[in-house]
C-alpha cells in the first residue's frame, strides 16, 4: 500500500511541470460547419475559451464546445454568414468577463453583458467569471424570513422565503410574464434580475416598457437574450443573468432573480451538445442538459454571513400543459417549491391563474407561523373539495346539507376567487395579504 501511495504521490507532482511545459495556444484553420457547429483543425485552445473566426465581413466570436482529436468544434455567437473554408481561427488571450456593478441598475445587456439600450456604455470597474465556484452548502445561512412579492395568492398561500427557488410552471399563454412583471413591481427585494431567455423580440420590448414599467426598471436588470440569438448566447444570457445576481448578493442585498425560461436553456444545451454528437436520451434531451440544470438552479439561494441572499423564480414551460415533460420533471426535483399556472383558471378570466391545489412552497413552514399555516392549509382544503364536486353542483345534483364541509365551502367560493385574483397593477403587501386570509379563514370553518 505504501509503494502505491508513493506512486501515486510521484504521478501527482508531475502535472505542475505539465502545465508549465504545455505548448502555448496556438491558431487553426476551419475544416468545415455543420449546422450550427464550426470545425476547426490545429487550433490547441480548451473547453470554453473564445476564439475568433475570420469572415469576410470581419471576425466573429465563437467558443471551444469540444474537441476529438485534432479536430475543435467551436460554437459561434452570432450568424456564420460569410464563413470561408479555410478561415484562421485565433484563440482570443484572457478569459471572458461579466460587467458588474451599480451601473447595470435600470440598463438592458444581452448575453455577454453588452449593453441593448442605447444608453450608453456601463462603464463599470469589475468583471467577473460567468463560471463561478459552487458554494459549500454548510456556509449557506438557512431560508428562515419570507420575501413579500406583492402578490397576494403567492404571500398568503404560497408563502416564499428569502434564498428559496421557485418554479412557475405554465404552457403558453397564460399570463407566466405578467405574473413576473406583477412581482418586480410589488417585491421588497433590493435588486430585481431579469432574464429573458429564447423569448420573441416584440415579448423583450413589452416586458420592459409595459409589464416592467420605469418603477420596476430603476432598480432592475433585464439580461434579453431572444429567440432569434445562438444557442450559445441563449445559454450565456442564462448565467449572465446568474452572475450579476450573484455580485449583488455579495455585496449584501437581497436579490429576486426572475429567469424566463429554463425550458429555453435546456433546449439550447439540447441544441449545442447534439451539434457535438451527443447521443439524445429522454425524449432527444442529452445527459448534459439534466448536468447542467442544478449547476445553474443552485447558484441561487442565500450566501454566507455577511452576503445577501438570491430568491430565483424560474419558469418552466410545460408544452401541451403536460407537467411530466423531462426538463419540468428534473427542475420539479431541483427547486424549494413550484407555482403551477392554470390554463383552465386563465380561460375563465381568473388572473394570476395560479392552480394552488398543484403549488406548493417547500419552505413555508420555516418562513411563516404555526397560524399562517393553519389559515392556508384550511383555504387549500375548501378549495380542493369545491373543485372535486364541481361537476355536481354546475349541474344541479349536489343537495344541499349531504355535506356540510362542501356546504361551506359553496358558501365561501365566492370570497375565496376574491381573495386569489388581483388586478395586474395591484401591489398586496405581506402584511395585507394577512390581514385578508384572517378574514377570510373564520368565516369558513366547519360547524
Amino acid at each position: 500500500m505504501a509503494e502505491k501511495l508513493a506512486s501515486l504521490q510521484e504521478r501527482l507532482n508531475k502535472y505542475p511541470k505539465l502545465v508549465k511545459s504545455a505548448k502555448p495556444v496556438v491558431a487553426g484553420r476551419l475544416t468545415r460547419v455543420v449546422g450550427l457547429t464550426l470545425e476547426a483543425i490545429g487550433c490547441r485552445t480548451p473547453v470554453g475559451s473564445q476564439c475568433l473566426v475570420e469572415t469576410v465581413s470581419g471576425d466573429i466570436e465563437a467558443e471551444v464546445v469540444g474537441f476529438n482529436g485534432e479536430y475543435t468544434y467551436l460554437m459561434p455567437c452570432e450568424n456564420v454568414h460569410g464563413v470561408l473554408p479555410g478561415a484562421r481561427v485565433v484563440p482570443k488571450a484572457g478569459k471572458y468577463g461579466i460587467p458588474v456593478g451599480m451601473e447595470l441598475l435600470g440598463r438592458v445587456v444581452d448575453g455577454s453583458g453588452k449593453p441593448l439600450d442605447g444608453k450608453g456604455p456601463l462603464n463599470t470597474e469589475h468583471h467577473v467569471s460567468p463560471k463561478a465556484e459552487p458554494l459549500n452548502p454548510l456556509n449557506r445561512r438557512p431560508v428562515s424570513d419570507p420575501l413579500d412579492v406583492g402578490v397576494k395568492a403567492i404571500n398568503g398561500v404560497i408563502t416564499v422565503g428569502q434564498g428559496q427557488r421557485m418554479g412557475l410552471f405554465a404552457g403558453s399563454g397564460v399570463g407566466k410574464s405578467v405574473l413576473l412583471g406583477m412581482m418586480t413591481r410589488g417585491t421588497t427585494a433590493d435588486v430585481i434580475v431579469v432574464g429573458l431567455i429564447g423569448e420573441r423580440g416584440r415579448e423583450v420590448k413589452e416586458f420592459i416598457e409595459e409589464i416592467l414599467g420605469e418603477e420596476g426598471r430603476a432598480r432592475s436588470v433585464v439580461v434579453a437574450s431572444p429567440a432569434d440569438n445562438s444557442p450559445l448566447m441563449r445559454i450565456r444570457g442564462c448565467e449572465t443573468a446568474v452572475t450579476i445576481a450573484e455580485y449583488f448578493r455579495d455585496q449584501g442585498l437581497n436579490v429576486l432573480l426572475l429567469l424566463d425560461s429554463v425550458t429555453r436553456y435546456a433546449m439550447a444545451q439540447r441544441e449545442i451538445a447534439l451539434a457535438v454528437g451527443e447521443p439524445p436520451a429522454t425524449k432527444g434531451y442529452p445527459p448534459s442538459v439534466f448536468a447542467k440544470l442544478p449547476q445553474l438552479i443552485e447558484r441561487a439561494g442565500n450566501g454566507g454571513e455577511g452576503q445577501g441572499s438570491i430568491t430565483g423564480f424560474y419558469t418552466v414551460l410545460s408544452e401541451g400543459d403536460d407537467l411530466q415533460d423531462p426538463v419540468a420533471d428534473a427542475a420539479r426535483a431541483i427547486l424549494d417549491g413550484h407555482i403551477v399556472l392554470s390554463r383552465q383558471l386563465a380561460d375563465a378570466g381568473h388572473y394570476p391563474a395560479i392552480d394552488i391545489e398543484k403549488s406548493i412552497s417547500r419552505v413555508m413552514a420555516q418562513v411563516t407561523s404555526k397560524e399562517h399555516q393553519l389559515q392556508a392549509r384550511a383555504l387549500k382544503q375548501f378549495y380542493s373539495i369545491y373543485q372535486q364536486n364541481s361537476d355536481l353542483i354546475s349541474i344541479g345534483a349536489y343537495s344541499q346539507g349531504s355535506n356540510p364541509q362542501l356546504d361551506h365551502a359553496i358558501n365561501m367560493m365566492p370570497q375565496i376567487k376574491q381573495y386569489l385574483t388581483q388586478e395586474m397593477t395591484d401591489v398586496i403587501p405581506y402584511d395585507e395579504a394577512l390581514a385578508g386570509l384572517n378574514q377570510l379563514i373564520p368565516l369558513a370553518q366547519p360547524q
